[in-house]
């Protein structure tokens, strides 16, 4: 027996609702700009959930090298656990992403182990990955190790439920919404803790993974683990786990306050993501149009805007955003430092660009200004 899917409110419809409303809204502003202007925002999308869910396990980096990570920088100021943990991550939610459309595609125990090989491999064999484990298995209260949170189904108990899972996966409850699946998956999957380690960031991509073959939103813009990963939302999602999961497996306690937990992750995100597009356009067009202006190549707009959005750009990143030989993406970076556009941090290989003192203020007091989220449930 696992958790089950509860009832929804007819709050919790009305939510729904909003939810699908903004989804919606959001794949056509994604349909209506051009690839070029998007490119970048969905890599800082999957860098902003690879960083939020690491965060939750205790790996801290930010997602502004998460992003460098991605594009093969390795002079990136964090340890080298946090950049295996990263990189390894993103392998994973890069096959996760790849399997939005997948022809043919089924739930599997094999499916969900080489997830998770491709998470927690590196460990091997010290901690076995890619198999289920083999003793029991506790977790602590959060910031108190000697509190016990939750005690996992025995060992013994493990292959059966996850046959459970994946048929249900595959055909239960078809007639629930997508993003409430979705949460149901999570919550079975990390009260299951079928592995020895990396359980929470496997609920959290297994979640994932259902919203994208979903196939309302490219899978870039389908993920909560960005905003689970703020410390705020981090403290109420383990509060809320322990609410709903109890101390040990117990799937008949309600699962609604699991749910309504979710919708709330759901709106905010949209709402987010929503500003993170309408921001980066209203970006670009800005500094076209200073661009323009001030006689500055249309191409070199780009190294322009990812210093404004993230604050800081590479040369190499910039080089292959405009496919560019490396003579003429020194000679663009060159010009726009002695211009006063951009100023230069760092030496050789870890050297990276930010704002100079000529960027245009009125740009960067736009995309700095923070959003105000909207709690869906208090409206």
């Amino acid at each position: 027996m696992l958790y089950r899917t509860p009832a929804l409110t007819s709050k919790d419809r009305e939510v729904l609702e909003g939810i699908d409303k903004m989804r919606h809204e959001l794949r056509h502003q994604v349909l209506q700009t051009p690839t070029k202007w998007t490119a970048g925002l969905r890599k800082t999308l999957t860098a902003n959930a690879i960083a939020g869910s690491n965060t939750i396990e205790g790996y801290k980096v930010d997602s502004v090298d998460v992003e460098d990570l991605i594009d093969g920088e390795q002079e990136v100021a964090t340890s080298e656990a946090n950049k295996a943990e990263t990189l390894a991550y993103q392998h994973a939610m890069t096959y996760v992403q790849s399997l939005h459309d997948a022809p043919g595609f089924a739930y599997s125990v094999w499916l969900l182990n080489a997830l998770h090989w491709m998470l927690q491999g590196h460990h091997h064999p010290r901690k076995l990955a890619g198999q289920f484990r083999r003793r029991g298995v506790w977790i602590n209260e959060p910031g108190d190790p000697q509190e016990v949170a939750y005690i996992a189904p025995d060992a013994e108990q493990v292959p059966a439920l996850m046959d459970e899972l994946v048929e249900w996966l595959n055909q239960g409850d078809p007639d629930a919404h997508v993003l409430v699946r979705a949460a149901m998956a999570h919550l079975n999957l990390v009260n299951i803790h079928p592995w020895a380690d990396g359980n929470g960031r496997m609920s959290r991509s297994l979640q994932t993974l259902l919203i994208a073959r979903g196939g309302t939103l490219a899978p870039e813009f389908s993920s909560i683990e960005a905003w689970l990963g703020k410390p705020k939302n981090t403290w109420e999602y383990y509060k809320i786990l322990s609410r709903v999961g109890g101390k040990e497996w117990t799937p008949d306690r309600d699962t609604a306050p699991w749910i309504r937990f979710n919708l709330l992750a759901y709106h905010q995100q949209s709402q987010s993501v929503q500003h993170r597009i309408t921001r980066s356009n209203r970006c670009w067009i800005d500094l076209t149009e200073y661009a323009e202006r001030h006689g500055i190549d249309e191409r070199q707009v780009t190294a322009l805007h990812d210093a404004a959005l993230a604050g800081r750009v590479r040369r190499a990143r910039y080089q292959r955003a405009e496919n560019l030989s490396n003579q003429q993406a020194v000679r663009d970076v060159r010009a726009l430092t002695e211009a006063g556009l951009l100023e230069a941090v760092g030496n050789t290989k870890a050297r990276y660009y930010v704002p100079g003192p000529d960027f245009p203020a009125d740009v960067l007091e736009a995309v700095r200004q923070p959003i105000r989220l909207v709690d869906p449930y208090e409206d």
